[in-house]
């Protein structure tokens, strides 16, 4: 009779205000002040060129790979957030930030949450019943083992895939 009360709930996590953060609170690198600023990171897909720009320099300089090792967690959902709000903005449908487990407990048959941490957020659409997992690929392209060589293809292919 009261089936409808156990039934699985999203639970929203709203992350564009995390997205902000990418121009809000940079460090003191004169590339990162010239740089990561609001003109120029205005949730656009050529804006995107700027993050992979950064990704690049967290890779392959020794301030990056010091940032990555003390602030890695923290850096996936800034950068992670920002390449969502982006492909969000652009696929123009009811995708949405949600914790990865009530999407999961929500439409138990989604297999792209299988690789995902439980904490990390994705965007979901209840209408498709479709997931995207900006995060996810974000850490993996840190970490060297990601199917995309920079997140610009991934954005474009992931709205090309949503639109």
């Amino acid at each position: 009779m009261f089936g409808f009360l156990n039934r699985a709930k999203l639970k929203k996590d709203d992350l564009k205000g995390i997205s902000k953060l990418m121009y809000q609170d940079n460090s003191n690198d004169s590339w990162d002040k010239e740089n990561l600023t609001r003109r120029n990171l205005d949730f656009t897909i050529e804006s995107v060129r700027y993050i992979d720009m950064y990704t690049e320099r967290l890779l392959n300089t020794e301030f990056g790979i010091e940032l990555l090792n003390k602030h890695f967690d923290n850096l996936v959902v800034r950068l992670g957030a920002y390449v969502g709000e982006v492909i969000k903005n652009n696929v123009k449908q009811d995708f949405y930030w949600y914790e990865s487990d009530s999407v999961q407990n929500f439409s138990p048959y989604l297999n792209e949450l299988h690789s995902v941490n439980k904490t990390q957020s994705v965007l979901y659409s209840k209408r498709k019943d479709k997931v995207i997992l900006p995060l996810n690929v974000v850490s993996q392209l840190l970490k060297g083992n990601c199917r995309y060589s920079n997140l610009l293809t991934y954005v474009e292919e992931a709205i090309k895939q949503n639109s």
